[in-house]
């Protein structure tokens, strides 16, 4: 990693500025990393809400991949050493509303074998209530 050596290179001379901005900069590529990383999962998890909304009813196969979504996105979430999250609530609900055209347009291939299109799928579905469903899921009980 360049970021890295440019670092240590910056530290050696001294240049506390220079190397502080490449700690953010580091910071920052690390948090997109997690986002992206949560935002995968979330159109996971949407995609099968999605799919049990649409169709008004649910599958083991649809079970299994929304509990193992939610548990991958509350670890990717969890500040380990600093303690709290890398996303707040607020900032969830924004990568779960990036996450969801994705996961209807993944969603319009599997309900009904394919019937819908994803225009079609989006106007048999309540967006708001599986957003909300989602978030519930994910959050830490309070």
């Amino acid at each position: 990693m360049e970021e890295l050596l440019d670092l240590k290179e910056l530290l050696l001379k001294g240049d506390i500025q220079g190397s502080l901005a490449i700690v953010e900069e580091l910071e920052e590529m690390s948090r997109n990393d997690i986002v992206k990383t949560i935002r995968s999962y979330a159109v996971i998890l949407l995609l099968h809400l999605i799919k049990q909304q649409a169709e008004s009813r649910t599958t083991r196969s649809w079970e299994v991949p929304i509990r193992n979504s939610v548990r991958e996105i509350q670890r990717e979430n969890k500040r380990r050493k600093a303690g709290g999250y890398y996303l707040a609530p607020e900032e969830l609900v924004e990568t779960l509303e990036e996450a969801y055209l994705n996961a209807i347009d993944e969603a319009s291939l599997e309900v009904e074998e394919g019937r819908y299109e994803p225009e079609e799928l989006e106007q048999l579905i309540n967006k708001k209530e599986i957003l909300n469903r989602a978030l519930a899921l994910i959050l830490p009980p309070a």
